[in-house]
C-alpha cells in the first residue's frame, strides 16, 4: 500500500499544482480549466455518450493495427535471425526506416487509403511494426547456441530448431517491442485522427480546440493519458504472468 501511495504520489501532486495554479488566477482558466472542471466535462461526454462512442473507435484501430503489427513484425523478425539472406535483405530497410518519424506516414496513410478506418489502422500498422521487428530479432539472435545445437543433435529439424528454441528465446525481447508499440500506437493514433480524422479520439481533440471549448478538450486528453497508462500496466501484468516459466 505504502509503494503504491509512493508511486502515485507525483501524480497526485500534478493534480494539485494545475488545480491550484488555475484556481489562482496564475494561467487564464480559458487556456487552461481547472481540474476539477476538467473532470466535470469528462463525465457530461460520458453521460452523452459521445467519448465512449469516440473511444470505441478509435481502440478498434489501434487493437487491429498492433494485432497485424506483432503477427507480421515478430514472424518477420524471428525469420531474419534465422534466415541470413531474408537478414541481408530486410535488415537495411529497417536501418533506413526505423529513425524515421512515424508521424511523417500520416499524409502517405490517407492518400494510399482515404481519410476512413483503413488509413489509421495502416499508420498504426506501419509504425508499430518496426519495433516489434527489431524485438523479436535481437531477441532471436541472443538464442542460446548451446540449446540449439543441442536440439539438432538430438534429432530435431530446422523447423522444429525454430518453433520449440529460437522462438521461445525470442519472447522477452519481442515483449518489450510490442511494450514500446503499444504506447506508440496510442501517440500515432490520435496524431492520424487528429488531423485526418472524421471521428475518435484524435478528432474530439482537434474539434473541442478549434471550436474553443477547452475543458472538454482537456478532457479527452485525460482520457487517452489514462487508456494509454491502463494499457501499458494491464500490459506489463500480462507479461509478468506469461515469462514465469523463465524464472
Amino acid at each position: 500500500m505504502k509503494r503504491t501511495i509512493v508511486y502515485y504520489a507525483p501524480l497526485l501532486v500534478i493534480a494539485l499544482i494545475w488545480e491550484g495554479v488555475s484556481r489562482a488566477g496564475l494561467v487564464s482558466t480559458d487556456i487552461l480549466p481547472p481540474l476539477s472542471t476538467v473532470i466535470v466535462s469528462l463525465i457530461e461526454l460520458v453521460r452523452d455518450g459521445e467519448l465512449p462512442s469516440n473511444a470505441f473507435a478509435s481502440l478498434e484501430r489501434a487493437g487491429s493495427g498492433l494485432a497485424l503489427a506483432i503477427a507480421f513484425g515478430g514472424s518477420l523478425g524471428i525469420l531474419m535471425a534465422w534466415s541470413r539472406g531474408l537478414n541481408a535483405i530486410i535488415n537495411p530497410l529497417v536501418q533506413i526506416f526505423y529513425p524515421v518519424p512515424k508521424s511523417a506516414l500520416i499524409p502517405v496513410t490517407s492518400i494510399w487509403l482515404g481519410f476512413g478506418d483503413a488509413s489509421k489502422v495502416l499508420l498504426v500498422f506501419l509504425g508499430c511494426m518496426l519495433p516489434i521487428t527489431i524485438g523479436a530479432y535481437n531477441g532471436a539472435r541472443s538464442s542460446d547456441a548451446v540449446l540449439v545445437w543441442s536440439a539438432r543433435s538430438m534429432g530435431s529439424s530446422r523447423l522444429g530448431v525454430l518453433f520449440d528454441v529460437v522462438a521461445p528465446s525470442a519472447l522477452p525481447e519481442l515483449l518489450n517491442g510490442v511494450r514500446t508499440a503499444l504506447a506508440l500506437s496510442f501517440v500515432l493514433l490520435v496524431a492520424g485522427e487528429l488531423i485526418s480524422g472524421r471521428d475518435g479520439l484524435g478528432y474530439l481533440i482537434g474539434f473541442y480546440g478549434a471550436a474553443g471549448s477547452y475543458a472538454p478538450m482537456y478532457a479527452v486528453i485525460v482520457t487517452v493519458a489514462l487508456l494509454g497508462f491502463g494499457f501499458d500496466r494491464m500490459y506489463q501484468m500480462f507479461t509478468r504472468r506469461l515469462l514465469l516459466w523463465r524464472e
